[in-house]
């Protein structure tokens, strides 16, 4: 086995577009692409507006899964973050706050979290994110997370799969700088095919990426876009196919770049 189904999904607290909080809407949403992976962002842990509840691990058991959260926000004993779910051997390398401007302004503080996964006795490093808002702020975290503790990291070992809300869409500096280091799956499966990712309802901006680094074979690419899909969330989720296996036929991906 070298192939696998990663899942990048924005779930915005479990909170739907109908403004109800709903985590098992966001489980169906995920159980339904069956994917061996689960990148989240915005999650909810031990937060009033939410009940109170671990959602990283409320999913994680709704879903068959373990789950590893990285809270890049704290006030008193609510968190906030980010999440890595998945059912395969996982070995957690780092997690961790990014540098941003909400010590100036008030902004949401950033993390990441970095795993490496057992893909049928492949080590894949997977690297989950959700950048701030502000291009020149996109570009400070993007300096961290390429440096040498993350995927700048001797032990960050191709294949790399760099995922989360990036809030960049093609065009802008922090997605160019990306693409000069990593393969935009998205563009890669097929430029015409890549579709937007936000807002859930009826999106227009492709801010949710996957990207390479490393050899895999692209199997299929898709941003799912169900009746439960647009109302669980204000993103929809992506999902990628990736072989990873010596003997697939195409290779994807750049080499590695350290800043």
């Amino acid at each position: 086995m070298g192939q696998f189904r990663i899942l990048s999904y924005n779930v915005h607290a479990c909170i739907g577009t109908d403004k109800h909080h709903a985590p098992e809407r966001v489980a169906s949403v995920i159980a339904s692409c069956k994917p061996d992976i689960v990148a989240l962002q915005e999650i909810d842990v031990g937060r009033a507006r939410t009940g109170g509840i671990d959602q990283a691990h409320v999913l994680a058991s709704m879903l068959g899964m373990k789950a590893f959260f990285n809270g890049s926000t704290r006030v008193g004993p609510e968190r906030y973050g980010d999440a890595i779910l998945t059912a395969l051997p996982i070995e957690m390398r780092r997690l961790g706050q990014l540098p941003g401007f909400y010590d100036r302004i008030k902004v949401e503080p950033r993390g990441a979290l970095w795993a490496s996964i057992d893909v049928g006795g492949h080590a894949v490093q997977v690297v989950n994110t959700h950048l701030g808002v502000w291009p020149h702020e996109q570009m400070l975290q993007l300096s961290t997370l390429l440096g040498p503790d993350w995927l700048g990291h001797p032990d960050c070992r191709d294949p790399v799969v760099f995922v989360g809300d990036f809030n960049a869409p093609p065009g802008l500096a922090p997605y160019r700088h990306l693409a000069s280091r990593f393969t935009d799956v998205q563009k890669e499966w097929g430029a015409r095919k890549a579709r937007p990712t936000y807002p859930g309802r009826m999106p227009t901006l492709r801010l949710d990426h996957v990207w390479l680094r490393g050899r895999a074979e692209i199997k299929n690419v898709e941003v799912v876009r169900t009746p439960l899909s647009r109302v669980a969330s204000d993103h929809l989720p992506l999902v990628v196919d990736l072989d990873i296996r010596p003997t697939a036929r195409f290779l994807h991906g750049r080499p590695a770049v350290t800043d």
